[in-house]
């Protein structure tokens, strides 16, 4: 495991081609302030950067918080034009996860709620602990969510149920949280980075164009048409067969052997 260069409110590590930045605010629940927001922006530029890197996951330090939303104590401090500057610079970070060329995996160790939430749904898939709970509690402070939970949460689990989670700010379980297809995946505390780290492992050993040209073609076509979302497909398949990794894949396969992608975004 290398660690990266050192940051004050997260660590950032990298071992065989996963990176790994855990939210490191422990004694305030890894809550977001303007420090650890634009430590992980810098973080996540020098993710996109490195072609060796093919996955990323998220995850909190300790044990009973991933992120426990924004820091209070600053909310507190905004007026209007400062907390519309607040949320321009969440969602262009958090645009900036949603759009890196790699899987991210979101391990929620516990208490994902708020902003906290919102990072997590922007990941491509979320696996949890049996103590995570999630939640957006944005109403009972007189405010609304404002990184994005009102768009992508309606997204992924439909908009009657976002609306109930936004409208009654109460958590939910992680039980529930698989049940209603927020969570993919729910293991016990103790084995919750063992088991991100299997499907991380699994995800390494694939090609990282036809990864890449997945993941934009889904993101993309989630919000076209049936008819414009396939051809986004046919573009982004053909391009999956520009890569070097498209010819070992294929000829692996005639040849009875395992598939050895070394591939990369340029070739």
């Amino acid at each position: 495991m290398e660690v990266k260069m050192a940051y004050e409110n997260i660590i950032y590590e990298v071992n065989e081609g996963i990176a790994t930045i855990t939210f490191n605010r422990p004694t305030a629940l890894n809550a977001l302030n303007g420090a650890l927001i634009g430590e992980l922006s810098q973080a996540l530029d020098e993710i996109a950067a490195d072609e060796d890197i093919r996955v990323l996951v998220l995850t909190g330090a300790g044990e009973k918080s991933f992120v426990a939303g924004a820091d209070i104590t600053e909310l507190a401090t905004f007026n209007s034009l400062v907390a519309k500057n607040f949320a321009e610079i969440g969602h262009a970070i958090i645009h900036k996860l949603q759009q890196l060329p790699i899987a991210v995996i979101a391990a929620v160790n516990g208490f994902a709620l708020g902003g906290g939430t919102e990072i997590a749904i922007a990941c491509d898939f979320i696996y949890a602990s049996e103590n995570a709970k999630f939640g957006q509690p944005e109403i009972n402070l007189g405010v609304i969510p404002g990184f994005g939970g009102t768009q992508r949460l309606p997204r992924l689990i439909g908009t009657n149920r976002a609306k109930e989670l936004i409208f009654t700010g109460k958590m939910i379980s992680a039980a529930e949280a698989l049940q209603i297809g927020l969570a993919n995946k729910v293991v016990p505390q103790n084995q919750l980075m063992a088991e991100v780290m299997k499907t991380a492992g699994e995800i390494v050993s694939k090609g990282k164009v036809s990864l890449r040209e997945a993941k934009q073609a889904i993101n993309r076509g989630m919000n076209v048409d049936l008819a414009t979302g396939c051809s986004i497909e046919i573009d982004a398949f053909a391009v999956s067969f520009a890569s070097l990794d498209a010819k070992e894949g294929t000829t692996a396969f005639v040849e009875k052997r395992k598939a050895e992608f070394k591939g990369s975004l340029m070739k």
